[in-house]
Formats: C-alpha cells, structure tokens, sequence
C-alpha cells in the first residue's frame, strides 16, 4: 500500500499521533527525552539495510522555493517572516540522521537545537514536494491564535492529531533549513516493515513551536522585520514578500 507518512519534532515539540513523547519542565517547554538510540538496530530488534540517496539539487531547490512560498502566503498575513535560506551544516545532520533508516527523531542531542520534520513514503517519488506537501496540509486543521487568545501563552489550536509539522515551516524566526532523503530497505514504520521506503529529514534552525507562543505575528508583511535586517524585505515575486 503506498502512502505518505509524517513525524515530526519541531524543536522541543515532539509528537507521535499526537501525542507528546517528552517530558515537561517548569517552564512548559517540552524538553528531548534523552532516550539512548542504538544506530541501524530497530525496537522489535530486526536487521536492517539501507542505500544512501543524497539529495539532489533540484529537490534542494523545491524544497526551499516551497518553504519560502508558504512563509510568504500564510492567513493572517506576517509582519515579521523571515526568509529561509538553505544550510549545508543542518543538511549534514539530516543526511546522518536519514541514513539510520530510523522512523523516530534524533540525534537526542541534537534536538535541544535544531526542530525536525520527517516524512516517510513507500517505494519513490516523482517529486519530492509528494513529501513535503503533507506538512503544508495540516494548515486545514490548524486555527492560528490572535493575540486576544493569548492570555498571556497563546493556546495550540490544533483539530487533527498533529499540526506541527506546519507551524515549524511557519514559524518566523526560523530561517534555515537543510535536508536528506534516503532509500531505505526493510525499515520500520508504525510497527510494519516496509521493503522500500524514501525517507524525507529536514532540520530546522534556529528552533520553532515554543510552547505558548504564536509561530509569527499577524501584520503587514515585512512590517515588523527584525533589526537584523533594517526593515528590509526581499520580493521573489509579488506573492512572495519576506524579511531579508
């Protein structure tokens, strides 16, 4: 049966099914689990292969044109989204963390800093937006929180087990992102294996979906862009409107 499957950790926000997998501090900030993951081995103990797929430029470039284009036409508008810029660092990582053929997040270390978004599919893909547009799709379920809902944390309206995923893409001071996909053989997913399967990692940084905070604030585009970035904007198109 081929499908499209979805995980994600989008910093300090893990969720399987919707579930938090993490503990919480005082503070509310979900904090990594720290849980020790043993490279190529998988819960029931099965033995694994996989053949590393490095990503191609052409899927670099989707990927990040994509990003760029939801930032830019989230509802209600952004003053303060910034543009997203490819990083070879976070793509090393992704890479790494892709060619363990795990369907969990990781490296725990790693997780205190970087958020993650992961997408899993069986057999190939004509493009690699097939695994990312299922990110975007969570906007559906998603109600995003005006300030008069934030009292003073601003509530997760969320009416699907998970919408995560989404809000990392969306989250506005999150600027760059760097991904791997792989093809992995005999790897496990929801408790089945799957022959073959393109697996989808995308690190994120810096860490979006901050417990009690709305991913961007509602305004004119480009209106309130950092200092960093002298209220300049960067017009890809006249629907693409970002701080840069």
């Amino acid at each position: 049966m081929r499908g499209v499957y979805l995980l994600t950790c989008a910093v300090l926000l893990c969720g399987v099914h919707g579930r938090l997998r993490n503990s919480t501090d005082s503070s509310g900030i979900l904090q990594p689990s720290g849980d020790p993951l043993i490279r190529g081995s998988s819960a029931s103990g099965g033995h694994r292969t996989r053949r590393r797929r490095y990503i191609s430029q052409s899927d670099m470039v989707a990927i990040l044109d994509y990003h760029n284009q939801v930032r830019a036409n989230v509802f209600p508008p952004a003053a303060n989204m910034e543009f997203m810029m490819w990083d070879n660092d976070l793509a090393r990582t992704a890479e790494a963390w892709a060619a363990t053929c795990l369907w969990e997040h990781g490296p725990a270390y790693l997780l205190q800093f970087y958020g993650q978004n992961l997408s899993v599919r069986t057999g190939g893909y004509q493009s690699i937006l097939q695994l990312v547009k299922p990110w975007y799709d969570e906007v559906n379920d998603y109600v995003f929180p005006y300030p008069h809902l934030c009292t003073p944390r601003c509530p997760l309206l969320c009416y699907a087990p998970m919408c995560t995923h989404y809000t990392q893409m969306v989250w506005a001071t999150t600027s760059r992102v760097g991904c791997a996909v792989h093809t992995c053989y005999n790897m496990f997913v929801w408790g089945a294996v799957w022959r073959e399967a393109t697996f989808l990692v995308c690190n994120y940084s810096p860490k979006g979906n901050w417990i009690g905070e709305a991913p961007y604030r509602v305004g004119v585009p480009c209106s309130a862009c950092p200092s960093s970035y002298g209220g300049s904007c960067r017009l890809n198109s006249p629907q693409t409107v970002l701080c840069k």
